[in-house]
């Protein structure tokens, strides 16, 4: 039989255990380190423990090395644990016990066994707590709390190193593969083939990924014959430190698992597992790769045991400690085997299943119904994952994302996600409570206001829908009035209120009886206009009048974005709230697709154009993607308001929201972006309108917000070719989408992190897309 690899000092799975006496062992204890009783036997697999108990109770451990233990080994235990109470003295570790007399401090010694082996003595402070529970007395919340002290272990030792934690030991599975040699000690060719099919995926999936997961000497055995547990099944003394290693941290939560899942109805096992895994991300959130591969590092660390304790036991017979897992394991590793690790895989949530696309679009069809917009392309993009300016689908292929304004500071922008993580562990509530953030994000909306302008009061809600509606609201309380004005084809939002302010999605509806349409203006190619084409929003007021109803607010999205992307003059823009406080209502700056800087002059498109706005309403990229959303205005505004209403938003304002959002507006100045956004917006349109093709119209934008007309032969509106380009577009490896009223506009939105180095990888798309 082949066996482990071994060096010129020897193994300890190929070592005879020693063989001392209770009384020798007694003795030693006295001698050695001042630890008077007697001495019961602790179980080992290939050492000797003993509990040293007195008249009035134990009073320590004494352990008895293998012969073939090394002196760096066991340094690196006792160092280990020093280390640890150092750092987190209130986690239960047994302090190591220095020998008597010894100067210097020393807390090993060797002594001669009854064989004529040497052995290495060590001894320990008694900590309280139950030895060999057995794991199904553990409930879910005993195991969260195992997680949470696994986890302050090795947070706690992330700062400990050791020349010697870089032995190759073959309980750290990372060593997984050179077990193969040992596993005909299993004579079971059920229980073989388990352990074949489990190697196989670790060499495939597992070893390929090690590089990529953190690492540090860990403990690798805080298991339930390692720890000892307190009436409530709670860890109350971690009493063994054998198994150390230089190894990837998630095997301290598979090496834990393994003890703690053994012998559970199949059922329990993946709930159990995630209470665990709940209770070390609690302390030390994991990785996404070490999710990937914990599952499959749960059923390799079975394998280990079960191929390391069968193989010891055929060298040792009588022991019967080495045999005692095998009406556990072998269940527990056949569920995982067929099942167990999927179920635990998808629960974890590492990366969504590769789905069949055609079947996904049915369910999810089924799932939502006809009212629900349809997917962006003919051909459906199944995205997993973003990253800056590129999406990735289910296959892997990157995107080019010229369409998405919510990430506006890129796809998991690391200060952004760190800021909703770190916040989301620490607190989460609402605003009838006290806490900075809050008070922190709206004074820095407030400060971002135009100077003179008196918008000085916020209100924080969920979404740019909530903002709309809140400022409906209010302009409704202010005024006492209740008719609307919109552009034509605007959009504001989808309650209630908004959806009657948002012809868009009308979609042949009767047009309410208190909203008035005006026809917006459509910027000549020189952006010059004459400011008495406002005029028509007077006229449509006079419409409103006809009909009984008093205007009370003027909506306007600051690049008329759903119209067609008109990208109009401040001159115009101006006269639209001017005329709309001649008729006595309040002018609405609805920032939720322009704002955040995408218009490349300022934060918002309003205050760039000097709009004499009387509401903002923010909202979509505020949190690059996470919701939050506010509305700014004057005080009297909202004290007239609170005049009627108690205003409150259970989620409006919450901690992890505001640092989502006081994240993005870091990232944003500490980036340029809104510099940034001009410049490339510019740069790209210019590109664009050379591109040598007869079917691209008018090209207009701010920043980096651009719409392309897509016409015919006779330059009229050409609906059709659009969507051929946005989809050909996409078969390239390019996001846009498409707007106006006709849906013959392409709509190119990117996040603000696009830049130059982007622009030809968009326009030859764009190009080639035309002549396909």
């Amino acid at each position: 039989m082949n066996g482990p690899p071994m060096d010129d000092a020897g193994d300890v799975l190929l070592g005879e255990p020693p063989a001392f006496t209770h009384e020798a062992a007694a003795e030693l204890a006295q001698e050695s380190f001042g630890l008077i009783g007697a001495c019961t036997s602790l179980g080992s697999e290939r050492d000797q423990g003993f509990l040293v108990v007195a008249d009035t109770g134990p009073v320590g451990v004494l352990k008895i090395s293998n012969a073939d233990e090394q002196a760096a080994i066991l340094d690196m235990e006792t160092r280990a644990a020093l280390h640890v109470l150092t750092v987190d003295p209130m986690l239960p570790v047994a302090r190591p016990l220095p020998l008597l007399g010894s100067d210097p401090v020393a807390y090993t010694t060797r002594v001669s066994g009854p064989t004529g082996s040497t052995h290495f003595v060590r001894a320990s402070g008694f900590v309280p707590g139950r030895a060999s529970i057995d794991a199904v007395e553990l409930d879910g919340d005993a195991l969260f709390d195992h997680g949470v002290t696994i986890a302050r272990l090795g947070r706690a030792m992330r700062s400990f190193f050791h020349p010697a934690a870089g032995r190759v030991l073959l309980w750290d599975v990372q060593h997984a593969s050179a077990l193969r040699p040992m596993a005909d000690a299993i004579d079971d060719p059920t229980h073989r083939a388990l352990v074949d099919a489990v190697l196989d995926r670790f060499e495939a999936f597992v070893a390929p990924r090690w590089p990529q997961l953190r690492s540090q000497v860990i403990h690798g055995d805080v298991t339930l014959d390692n720890a000892l547990v307190d009436e409530h099944g709670r860890i109350s003394g971690i009493v063994d430190w054998g198994d150390m290693s230089n190894s990837a941290l998630v095997c301290d939560v598979t090496s834990a698992l393994e003890s703690l899942l053994a012998g559970r109805n199949p059922a329990q096992v993946v709930p159990l597992a995630l209470r665990f895994v709940d209770g070390y991300r609690s302390i030390t959130p994991l990785e996404p790769e070490e999710l990937a591969v914990l599952p499959d590092l749960l059923a390799t660390r079975l394998v280990t045991v079960a191929v390391l304790f069968s193989w010891r036991a055929r060298r040792h017979p009588d022991n019967d400690y080495l045999r005692r897992f095998e009406t556990t394991l072998w269940p527990l590793l056949t569920y995982l085997v067929d099942d167990g690790c999927d179920r635990l895989r998808a629960r974890l949530r590492v990366t969504e299943a590769h789905l069949d696309d055609t079947a996904l679009t049915a369910r999810r069809e089924r799932a939502f119904g006809p009212a629900l917009s349809p997917l962006t392309y003919d051909r459906p993009l199944h995205l997993v994952r973003g990253e800056g300016v590129w999406l990735f689908d289910a296959d892997g292929r990157r995107y080019l994302d010229c369409y998405n304004n919510v990430p506006v500071v890129g796809h998991g922008h690391p200060r952004v996600t760190d800021a909703i993580a770190r916040q989301s562990r620490q607190l989460n509530t609402n605003m009838r409570y006290l806490y900075g953030s809050a008070v922190e994000l709206a004074e820095r909306l407030v400060a971002s206001m135009p100077d003179g302008s008196e918008l000085d009061t916020v209100l924080f809600v969920n979404s740019g829908s909530e903002a709309n509606d809140t400022a409906w609201r209010l302009a409704t309380v202010w005024t006492g009035a209740g008719g609307g004005l919109v552009t034509r084809h605007a959009y504001h939002g989808v309650t209630q209120a908004i959806a009657d302010l948002s012809p868009e999605e009308w979609r042949g509806a009767t047009r309410p009886a208190h909203v008035e349409l005006f026809d917006p203006l459509h910027a000549s190619r020189d952006g010059t206009a004459r400011a008495d084409v406002a005029d028509d929003l007077l006229r449509a007021s006079e419409r409103l009048r006809e009909r009984g109803q008093m205007p009370a607010a003027t909506f306007v999205e600051g690049a008329f974005t759903s119209d067609g992307i008109l990208a109009p003059p401040p001159v115009y823009v101006r006269a639209l709230a001017d005329r709309t406080h001649e008729i006595g209502a309040l002018y609405v700056a609805d920032e939720v697709q322009v704002g955040h800087g995408r218009g490349g002059e300022h934060l918002w498109s309003f205050a760039a154009m000097d709009v004499a706005a009387d509401i903002v309403t923010m909202g979509k990229p505020m949190g690059n993607g996470h919701p939050v959303a506010a509305v700014v205005t004057r005080r009297e505004i909202v004290e007239r308001f609170a005049e009627t209403t108690e205003w409150f938003s259970t989620f409006g304002g919450n901690p992890v929201a505001c640092a989502a959002a006081l994240a993005v507006l870091d990232v944003i100045e500490d980036e340029d972006l809104i510099a940034r956004a001009g410049a490339v917006g510019s740069e790209l349109r210019a590109a664009i309108r050379a591109v040598d093709v007869p079917k691209i119209g008018d090209v207009r934008g701010l920043g980096l917000l651009t719409g392309v007309e897509v016409v015919d032969a006779s330059g009229g509106p050409d609906p059709a070719r659009a969507g051929a380009v946005k989809n050909a577009m996409r078969e390239r490896g390019v996001l846009v989408g498409s707007t106006g009223p006709l849906d013959h506009v392409l709509k190119i939105r990117p996040p603000l992190v696009f830049g130059h180095e982007h622009i030809d990888r968009l326009v030859t798309a764009l190009a080639e897309s035309f002549v396909s």
